[in-house]
């Protein structure tokens, strides 16, 4: 398996859904560097089950304890490691589970992979509640990005259909972005958080669920960070996005609707703006060649359905080698998507943070 991440701000996660712990070892947090734990908390808070009634109705505290690499405030410059206890389990939901495989989740993959041997319960190491410590170490990012003017923030752009308004492409303003991180629901336009709240509740009473977008934007990244192919903002931030388990597509600037646009259309035109180079408009995404060129960042992460639902669907049994059917009982989310914001914005600042001390490297050569 492997449960590492990056050159520069390296990640290593652990823990499984019902274990003692889950948590996020970081290494490459420069020696002197400030952690503001109150910061820490509340964006753990703004992930955190239990505190809307789009989420499941399981309630963990997720407070960081950080066991390492910290002193009177500040990094000490080894690695440092975030434990998160998991103090409100309840693992007998999970027993049919281990040979009933649940559609839409890791169950039989995991199965193949690690011959039986993984733990079921809650997904075990699949399971969203790893997104915690993403949190957690996108949470020390954004404060090393702050440090340089970068502001990161996103909103639900869509759930079961309901859309919220877009950023402006061009004019993303850090002033919105902070508000948008104030809100449990973040919305650009907050009539539409009954209908989104609608939808959802639509989908619990009819044992069901449903899915949606959050759109992400960066703003105060200096153009030139990134590099072409392996190292572009593109594949380093997707590589992130992908590992959040409900992430199913990924699109920067106006994504899939490039190829229904001519050139004209799609190429950002650019002049002098009180000496500085920027774009008439924002069509890459604040992104061309793999690099940054100076425009606010964007991107959407499709979030699909929680596949954990009441409703009976048809499935296997491994025990007995014969097709069955399964309800899903427990404490699940009819909706992911608010929730997930705050882990979208943590994957674009882990990704921004890593591409910029691999700039600085480069520099330094």
């Amino acid at each position: 398996m492997r449960g590492h991440f990056g050159e520069h701000f390296r990640l290593s996660i652990f823990g499984e859904s019902h274990g003692p712990a889950i948590g996020m070892v970081i290494d490459g947090i420069p020696a002197g560097t400030p952690i503001d734990e109150e910061a820490i908390a509340r964006d753990m808070a703004r992930r955190a089950p239990g505190s809307d009634p789009t989420a499941t109705a399981r309630k963990e505290a997720d407070r960081v304890r950080i066991v390492s690499g910290l002193y009177q405030g500040r990094a000490t410059g080894t690695p440092l490691c975030g434990m998160i206890e998991n103090t409100n389990t309840r693992s007998g939901d999970y027993v049919q589970l281990q040979t009933k495989m649940r559609p839409g989740h890791a169950d039989y993959a995991g199965q193949v992979k690690y011959g039986g041997f993984n733990d079921p319960r809650g997904g075990g190491h699949f399971s969203g509640r790893l997104t915690a410590p993403l949190v957690f170490a996108g949470s020390i990012a954004r404060a090393l990005l702050a440090a340089q003017g970068v502001e990161i923030a996103a909103h639900i752009a869509a759930i079961g259909g309901v859309q919220d308004a877009r950023f402006d492409p061009v004019h993303v303003d850090a002033q919105t972005l902070r508000a948008l991180r104030e809100r449990r629901f973040p919305l650009l336009d907050p009539a539409q958080e009954v209908p989104m709240r609608e939808a959802v509740e639509a989908a619990r009473m009819n044992q069901d669920s449903v899915g949606g977008v959050v759109e992400c934007a960066a703003t105060g990244v200096r153009a030139g960070i990134g590099s072409p192919y392996f190292g572009s903002v593109e594949s380093v931030t997707s590589q992130l996005l992908f590992s959040v388990p409900a992430v199913k597509a990924v699109e920067f600037g106006d994504g899939v609707a490039l190829p229904g646009m001519t050139g004209s259309q799609a190429n950002d035109e650019m002049t002098y703006e009180n000496g500085r180079v920027v774009a008439l408009t924002n069509h890459n995404g604040g992104i061309t060649g793999g690099i940054t060129n100076g425009m606010p960042i964007l991107l959407r992460a499709a979030i699909k359905p929680t596949p954990s639902i009441a409703r009976a669907q048809h499935t296997v049994d491994l025990s007995t080698g014969a097709d069955t059917t399964l309800s899903i009982t427990g404490r699940h989310d009819p909706c992911i998507v608010p929730r997930a914001v705050v882990v979208i914005e943590s994957a674009l600042a882990i990704a921004l943070c890593e591409l910029c001390m691999d700039d600085a490297a480069t520099h330094a050569l």
